[in-house]
């Protein structure tokens, strides 16, 4: 029986890597996003709080609009880094939820309370959802391609 690819190898390492790999995809394109958002649409630059208060999740208001959307913008690219750092259909769900899990963790030292707003809340279990699905399906078209076996002319190793 042939090994398989990463089939039941633990490497803690890569996976910490990961994990570090993923909060920066995060962080970088959510930050990246809110940065744009308030130059086109308001006056006040982004601040921190943006990034991890919750009570700035919150739809009365241009700029926690403007947070709003960029949450659920960010799962795009956070799918894009699953499936370029992950490259795991299998994996993709416990990498969004450990992100997620992280991010909770980041906002409550920040705002030293736990996040109490329903529509963060709702914000972030839509980016888990958005992010895993896309995640996988990315994964999953690379992982469902069919691969050269030889058979083109000038190959090497031909059998």
């Amino acid at each position: 029986m042939a090994p398989k690819f990463r089939s039941n190898v633990w490497d803690p390492i890569l996976i910490v890597s990961q994990i570090i790999c993923m909060q920066c995809v995060f962080y970088v394109s959510t930050g990246l996003l809110l940065v744009l958002c308030a130059l086109l649409f308001l006056d006040a630059g982004p601040h921190l709080g943006w990034l991890f208060d919750d009570r700035e999740v919150r739809l009365g208001k241009p700029s926690g609009q403007c947070v709003f959307v960029v949450y659920l913008l960010a799962p795009v690219f956070c799918s894009m880094g699953l499936w370029r750092l992950v490259r795991r259909t299998k994996q993709c769900l416990d990498f969004t939820c450990t992100l997620h899990f992280w991010h909770l963790i980041f906002c409550t030292i920040y705002t030293q309370h736990f996040p109490q707003t329903v529509l963060w809340w709702m914000t972030n279990l839509i980016s888990v959802v958005v992010t895993t699905v896309m995640g996988e399906y990315l994964c999953m078209r690379t992982e469902l391609k069919s691969i050269p076996l030889g058979g083109s002319p000038g190959a090497a190793g031909n059998c």
